[in-house]
């Protein structure tokens, strides 16, 4: 079952996911417009907008772990998740800085004095160098550098699931959750030999 599937995705191109990105946030700015998300469109918006840029960027992380133990495998996607889900993120922080707050000394002083924004922009920066070397040439060019550098996925959506716990603000379960399957999906990245080695090491410390 698992090889027809993986044979079957094999002939799915890469370009509807880029084309089918497009369609959510087209749908959120006309719902915005037309009175249909609520009394604040705007941060309705914000706050949909980078929701699915974390859910995008989240099941890129599951790509790895998808061929790793169940076989299934989605390497010909990763790129194309991990570049919408920059897409979407940019465009969260896009409309925080057009439509919500607007004013430039107001968006710096944000970034400064409030942890969860801080948070939220470091995650915007680490994944920068990201977006911006997935290309064939860069990846060419940077030869086994470009894996090393890309590695900063972990942390950029690690520091994306905080800034969504910090923004909610107390203890909700959703944000948790997004948490928890972050850390649940780059603890399944540690290979199984190194957990066993620590685990014994701790035992017989």
């Amino acid at each position: 079952m698992i090889d027809r599937i993986n044979r079957f995705m094999r002939q799915v191109p890469t370009w509807p996911l880029y084309v089918a990105a497009v369609i959510p946030p087209v749908w959120y700015f006309y719902a915005g417009v037309t009175g249909q998300l609520g009394v604040d469109p705007v941060k309705s918006m914000e706050h949909k907008i980078g929701l699915l840029g974390l859910q995008v960027l989240i099941a890129s992380l599951c790509v790895t772990p998808l061929r790793r133990y169940a076989g299934l495998n989605l390497l010909k996607f990763r790129r194309a998740l991990g570049l919408i889900g920059f897409f979407y993120i940019f465009l969260h922080l896009l409309v925080w800085v057009v439509l919500d707050v607007q004013i430039f000394s107001q968006i710096i002083s944000d970034i400064y004095k409030r942890p969860y924004i801080t948070i939220g922009m470091g995650a915007f920066v680490l994944m920068i160098p990201l977006a911006a070397t997935s290309y064939n040439a860069a990846i060419r060019k940077l030869g086994r550098n470009w894996r090393k550098l890309h590695k900063l996925v972990y942390p950029a959506v690690l520091l994306g699931g905080v800034h969504f716990v910090m923004l909610r603000k107390g203890w909700q379960i959703e944000p948790l959750l997004y948490l928890a399957a972050v850390v649940a999906l780059l603890l399944l990245r540690v290979p199984v030999r190194q957990k066993i080695t620590r685990w014994m090491s701790r035992e017989s410390a």
